[in-house]
């Protein structure tokens, strides 16, 4: 009996209460480890998909930008030739006003007069183009401002009159 007891106060500070029991405690730290790894694969794993889908949606976002550019270049080279095309159209009608007017009299140089502003507006669409009517009317905007605001008014009114319904 004393053997006995001084073998349980042994299995006391050890913390192994003997026989089977013993390889199981065994067991359960080896599991503990393997957990441990377990552990590790999968934050391996967690990590190494999060990288793949900062991958997948860098290169999304990389592809839409692409895209965007793509899609802005083409609808301004589209716009830059709309409006190649409608100085020429200008400059056409001009030159047609001008060939159709009498050559002399009040109505002559009236004539003339509008087809020399068609084909100087043609002309200078063809030369400038949207940017450069763009950067025209900001130079303008700057050394006349309040002009400008009024007639941004001015505009304004006219829109909002034509597109509301007359009411009787």
């Amino acid at each position: 009996m004393a053997n006995n007891q001084g073998q349980r106060k042994g299995d006391e500070r050890t913390g192994q209460t003997g026989g089977t029991h013993g390889t199981h405690g065994n067991q359960g730290g080896q599991g503990g480890g393997q957990g441990g790894t377990m552990t590790e694969k999968a934050r391996d794993a967690a990590s190494g998909i999060a990288d793949k889908a900062k991958d997948m949606a860098s290169n999304v976002a990389s592809t839409a930008g692409n895209v965007a550019s793509n899609v802005g270049s083409f609808v301004g080279q589209r716009a830059e030739d709309a409006t190649s095309a409608a100085a020429g159209g200008l400059r056409s009608l001009g030159g047609t006003i001008r060939e159709s007017v009498p050559q002399g009299g009040v109505l002559g140089s009236a004539g003339s007069a509008v087809a020399g502003g068609l084909e100087s507006a043609g002309k200078y669409l063809q030369e400038e183009g949207l940017s450069g009517m763009g950067e025209d009317m900001v130079s303008l905007i700057r050394r006349n401002p309040i002009p400008a605001i009024l007639a941004a008014f001015g505009v304004g009114f006219l829109i909002a009159r034509a597109t509301t319904s007359s009411r009787s």
